[in-house]
């Protein structure tokens, strides 16, 4: 049996027409059933939903053999863990694109206040990724951690600045936030189990190929 995590959402529906080009398709959907774990048309395949952060964690320690995963979320996950954390990614999925960025509030003169080397505040999920980014412009931050609702921080005065993933730009230019620096693209990568690579090569290999070619089609 193979064990493959995804989360709800975005991720979820973007990765079935990957999995049924595969010859996998789920048999549950998630939004409606309360089942966390799913059947497939494979008797030998079954998916369990988590939350995407838990994804790659479920993979290193053997929970689930594959996981479907957002390149931030793993970006995180390997600097608080390590990188050398038994995860291989064989295939960047081409899928839920997105992108880290930063946005402020539209009036506040974010590129002043950097050059002139202010301490900004900057509320973010993605706490490392945020660390490695300002360091490197050399730029003087305090983190805070948030879970929801990013937009919510610079106009409250909690942050001066987000660090969060974009993907229209509606939310931001919703809530009076624009976009002012670009930090990386983000897609859905899928991560293997390195363990579970070895005991069980031929069954992971025939749907790491699987998918591979269906990305291939996609394109």
């Amino acid at each position: 049996m193979l064990t493959l995590a995804l989360s709800k959402g975005r991720i979820f529906d973007e990765t079935l027409p990957l999995l049924k080009a595969a010859g996998i398709e789920v048999l549950d959907d998630p939004e409606k059933s309360r089942k966390l774990i799913l059947a497939t048309s494979r008797p030998d395949v079954r998916v369990v939903i988590v939350r995407a952060s838990d994804v790659p964690t479920y993979v290193q320690y053997g929970g689930a053999d594959l996981g479907v995963t957002g390149l931030d979320t793993l970006i995180e996950h390997n600097a608080s863990w390590g990188s050398g954390t038994g995860l291989y990614q064989p295939l960047d999925l081409q899928i839920a694109k997105c992108r880290v960025s930063v946005a402020v509030r539209s009036d506040f003169d974010y590129a002043s206040a950097v050059k002139q080397g202010s301490r900004l505040k900057v509320a973010t999920k993605y706490v490392n990724i945020a660390r490695e980014f300002f360091a490197a412009k050399g730029v003087h931050v305090d983190l805070i951690k948030l879970y929801g609702s990013m937009e919510l921080a610079p106009l409250t005065g909690l942050a001066d600045a987000i660090v969060d993933l974009v993907s229209t730009g509606g939310t931001l230019k919703a809530n009076n936030l624009v976009e002012v620096e670009r930090i990386m693209d983000i897609s859905s990568r899928l991560v293997v189990n390195q363990a579970a690579l070895k005991l069980k090569q031929e069954a992971m290999r025939r749907v790491i190929d699987a998918v591979g070619a269906a990305i291939g089609k996609q394109a």
